[in-house]
């Protein structure tokens, strides 16, 4: 699969995400039963994930979004910039982080601290994809999809420059550093 100037290979099949898609709405339906979370999806990325997986929440939810920024083509920028903030729909309630991917943790302990302002009754956090080894910054995942290699993903909302998003299935960069394995945990 060839994406803008880099080559890609299938790396979590549509049908793996789906069943662990799943799974995370069970805990998520158990956990929170007789309670009426908000859901903040984390845009851009989050958007396939959060579509599926609130489709599989047995509960009255409420959804959200806020948007912040912190990579430029394949690398992170070191830097959180803050484009759709957080609103009073979440004050006092239980409130569900939705994102697709936790790397450095960079965006994620932002998304945390400012989340405090609003006063939630509880946060928890939901990820896709977390990769351990580029963890810079803490960030406690309490509802984990995959965990992966330190290595370039695009598809099922994640994107190379803005392209990509759209794909059914997890690409990986297809080069010498990243062996043909599809072992994820």
């Amino acid at each position: 699969m060839k994406i803008k100037d880099l080559d890609f290979r299938v790396y979590i099949p549509n049908e793996k995400i789906n069943n662990r898609v799943e799974e995370l709405a069970e805990q998520i339906t158990w956990d929170f039963r007789g309670k009426s979370p908000v859901l903040v999806g984390v845009l851009n990325g989050c958007f396939m994930f959060l579509s599926d997986l609130v489709k599989e929440i047995d509960l009255d939810v409420e959804i959200c979004f806020t948007k912040y920024s912190s990579y430029q083509s394949t690398e992170s920028s070191g830097k959180v910039i803050e484009l759709i903030g957080f609103d009073n729909v979440i004050k006092g309630k239980d409130v569900i982080i939705v994102e697709d991917i936790v790397d450095t943790g960079l965006t994620m302990g932002h998304l945390l601290k400012e989340i405090q302002k609003f006063s939630p009754k509880s946060v928890k956090v939901t990820a896709l994809l977390y990769k351990p080894e580029a963890l810079k910054h803490e960030a406690k995942i309490d509802y984990l999809g995959f965990e992966i290699k330190n290595k370039f993903v695009v598809g099922y909302g994640l994107d190379y420059d803005g392209f990509g998003r759209n794909l059914k299935d997890i690409y990986i960069l297809n080069n010498n550093d990243n062996p043909g394995t599809t072992e994820v945990g």
